[in-house]
Formats: structure tokens, sequence, C-alpha cells
């Protein structure tokens, strides 16, 4: 057993402190204890908590992972427990979840909030009422998980560096979202996860340039330094699966309206230029920020993108099956969330993804395979 000593927290970052676990095995599974005490020494609340741990680059066995985007309060479907969705995917014993963003909803007008966050006190707010939920406290004390955050999440809707909203600034919803989700150095990571499988989360909002910027070269959502080191992990990785966690889709087809993500005609350069390395490098997309279910297929680079849809019934819509072209291999105007398997199949490496339900029956289902 291990254990830290009494860690102080911080009053002016909503009395968090984020604890970094260090030295732990590959493929292990852990328990954990968080204790909590007043200053003076009266025992607090005690919260307990389990994990298992990558497998590694070298190790290969059968696992699954679940995705999941866009969970607005007004329109969580078990009241005050939160949301079905998270029990369903929790029976799915997943070796992690990857959470896309529009984790809360700060603007009530244009995402049917309850509560518009125009202060920090009010951000604070948001997470601490999702967070408190029973079915999502549960599930977080089961499964590994990996935070990105969107527009919603960061000030507003499409927000870009320095939009504020009251006395929400920009610079404070970015210092909110690191002291509520668990993070590390930077926004963008990467994890091996097995020898099968490595997968990259990247940051669509600090770096990014202004929506109705001219399009071209010095136009990005990325960043510059962002973007070359998503390249340089790429290349240097040789898992035979690799996937790209999104925030907003690299491939849609969106909306002619929309300005907001690398499938827009107002960011065609940057796009273009991902969609060709992801079809170099056969990545495949895991897109946020959709509140519908899709597969599609770019037509000029033949690169996959799959969207969880939003995380309830009520939450689902923004687009129409009239909507649906040729690049589109499954379409639905459904609230759920995504799964991937990794395993052995006749002497291949297959990943398979599905699309759920939100009361997490298989709505498609769609399979890669590699060679041993």
């Amino acid at each position: 057993m291990r254990q830290t000593g009494w860690l102080a927290v911080n009053p002016r970052r909503d009395f968090t402190r984020q604890v970094t676990l260090q030295d732990l095995e590959l493929n292990q599974s852990y328990a954990l204890r968080i204790e909590s005490r007043s200053l003076r020494g009266m025992k607090g609340q005690t919260i307990t908590g389990s994990f298992k741990t990558a497998l590694g680059a070298a190790q290969s066995e059968a696992f699954q992972f679940v995705v999941l985007t866009c969970q607005s309060w007004p329109t969580r479907d078990k009241g005050t427990a939160g949301l079905q969705i998270y029990d369903n995917m929790l029976a799915l014993d997943p070796a992690f979840f990857v959470h896309l963003g529009d984790i809360v909803y700060y603007d009530k007008r244009s995402a049917g909030g309850d509560v518009d966050a125009r202060t920090p006190e009010l951000a604070r707010f948001h997470w601490n009422r999702w967070y408190g939920t029973t079915d999502v406290v549960k599930f977080h004390q089961q499964v590994p998980s990996f935070f990105i955050k969107d527009d919603h999440d960061t000030v507003t809707n499409d927000a870009s560096p320095g939009r504020r909203e009251g006395d929400l600034t920009w610079d404070a919803g970015l210092s909110i979202f690191r002291e509520q989700a668990p993070m590390g150095e930077r926004t963008y990571r990467t994890r091996r996860w097995s020898q099968d499988l490595q997968f990259w989360l990247v940051e669509g909002r600090d770096f990014r340039s202004p929506n109705n910027m001219p399009d071209g070269p010095d136009k990005s959502i990325w960043g510059a330094e962002q973007k070359a080191w998503f390249k340089r992990e790429v290349l240097a990785s040789d898992a035979p699966f690799k996937i790209l966690f999104s925030p907003t889709p690299v491939v849609g087809p969106d909306r002619k309206n929309k300005k907001d993500n690398h499938s827009n005609a107002n960011w065609t350069h940057e796009g273009d230029e991902i969609r060709k390395f992801c079809a170099e490098n056969n990545i495949i997309v895991i897109s946020g920020d959709r509140h519908w279910q899709y597969h599609s297929i770019d037509d000029g680079t033949g690169v996959h993108e799959f969207s969880s849809g939003a995380t309830t019934a009520k939450h689902a819509g923004g687009f129409s099956l009239d909507l649906r072209t040729p690049e589109h291999q499954y379409l639905a105007i459904i609230g759920g969330f995504l799964s991937g398997e990794v395993a052995s199949v006749g002497g291949e490496k297959q990943l398979t993804m599905r699309h759920h339900r939100v009361d997490g029956s298989i709505a498609y289902e769609y399979s890669y395979s590699r060679a041993e």
C-alpha cells in the first residue's frame, strides 16, 4: 500500500487538487481511497474507487472502450441521478472512457442550458452539479477517463481566443477546465494503450484562429506546435490501429451554414492537410460536438469518421435524414454512445466500432482488420 500525507486544496480553485499517481505498473488493477478533513482535523468525506492501467506497447489482449459527447443538464433523463447512458456504458466493462467535449454547457441561449455561466462561480456550479450525480460518480469511480473540452465548456458557442461572457473571460474558462478535469501538462495528449492501439486527443480551442479569418496556410484550429507534435507522434507509432479523438469534425459532412470545424468550407486548407495525413497513416477519426450519430467516409481521401451522438434522446437533433450524402455509411438522429472493441479474430487484429442507443443496444457496427 502507498499513501500520501495530507495535501492542501485550493479554495480559490473550487477546493480542488490534482494528484499525479506515479510508478504504476502496466496492466494492473488498483484500489484508491481518498480521505478528507478540515483544517482543524475534523474528519470529512471518504471516496473509494478502482481502476486498471493500460496494457502498454508490448501486450495484446481484448478490451473495449467507450466514447461520449454533449451532455446538457436540461436534457438529462434520470433526474438528479444524472444520465442512464452511464450505467449502460459501465455494463460493457470498458478499459477506458473518452469524453469528447461539451461536458457542461455554460451558455443558455445557444445550447438549451438553464443557467448562463457568466461568472467563474456559475461555471463551477455547472461542473459540481453534473459531477455530483450518482450515475456519473459511480461510473468514474471505476473507469479511467480522458476529457477534451470544446466551445460550450470553455466560454460559449463557437468560442475562440479572447471571447468572454460577462465576467467569464477566456483565460478563466481555460483555467476552470484544467481545475475541474483531470489533466497533465498539456490538453493534447497521446496514449499507447496496447500493442494494438494508440490514440491521440487534440485541443480544438486554445490555439485556433478566428472563424472569419480568410482561409489559407496561416489559418489553424490546432496551431502549428500541436500540429507538428501530432504528425511527429503518429509517424513514430507502429500501432496497428490509430485513432484521432477530436472535439469537432474533421470529415463531417456538416451543415452548409456552419463555420467552426475542419469539415466546413472556411477551414478547407487545414482540413485538407489533416485529412490527407490521416489517410496516409490509416488514422480513424472519432468526433465530438455532433448531436446525431454517423459513420462517414471522406470522398477525397477515404478517411473514416464516427460520431457518438448526444447523451440523451431529448438532446439529439441538429441534422436531418434528408441531408444524408453518399459519404454517410450510417446516419441516425438519435442519442447514444460509441464503443470500440479490440480483439484477435481468425489470426487477425480487429477493431470493431459500434454505435449504441442510449439504452445500450447496438444500432450499427463496422470492423477493421490488420494482419497479426
